[in-house]
């Protein structure tokens, strides 16, 4: 199993150890001191799954006082998955990745608390979980517009499918006040 920092602190992707035969393959998709061994702290709280359909943008989504961390996998079809600093004071402050992430390459990625994230699926459709270190809360909802130009993050679709709450997202500058803030030697 391999545990890949990235340009963003704390950010890791997860390449799992596949073993496959004549009847399929296997792997592990969670183990909490493997995980934790590699980087990946916390404890995951709740699961999530979503299935969307070609050129869907879900996000850029954060919460502001119930942050998540999201430990995110795709089961069926292949997204890239877009991580943002959000976090005011930050280094890393707006700064994103793009990853992919398939049923075939079997990664993982690592979003910490305090970053926003975001999907766009680029098969027919796919299938994708997530385990998050805090529960879901929608009084704590923070959306920021896919295509804010202050963090210019480069889509693989121009005209997405969005959710009408997605549709009405402000950009950063709107939200300014509402960004989590960065805490030196915090994760």
């Amino acid at each position: 199993m391999k545990f890949i920092p990235t340009c963003l602190k704390n950010v890791i992707v997860v390449e799992p150890d596949l073993f496959r035969d004549e009847r399929g393959f296997f792997l592990e998709t969670f183990s909490q001191d493997k995980y934790a061994r590699g980087g990946i702290m916390g404890e995951f709280l709740q699961d999530n799954q979503s299935h969307s359909t070609r050129n869907t943008i879900r996000g850029l989504h954060a919460q502001r006082h119930h942050s998540q961390g999201k430990l995110v996998r795709v089961v069926t079809g292949s997204i890239v998955d877009v991580v943002v600093d959000i976090r005011r004071g930050s280094p890393g402050y707006l700064k994103w990745i793009a990853v992919e992430l398939s049923a075939a390459n079997f990664r993982q990625i690592y979003v910490p608390p305090g970053f926003a994230h975001g999907i766009c699926i680029t098969s027919e459709f796919a299938d994708i979980e997530y385990k998050c270190t805090d529960y879901y809360d929608p009084s704590d909802e923070l959306r920021i517009a896919w295509n804010d130009p202050s963090i210019g993050v480069r889509w693989p679709v121009e005209t997405p499918i969005l959710s009408p709450k997605d549709c009405e997202a402000g950009t950063i500058a709107d939200q300014i006040e509402l960004l989590p803030l960065y805490l030196e030697g915090r994760p």
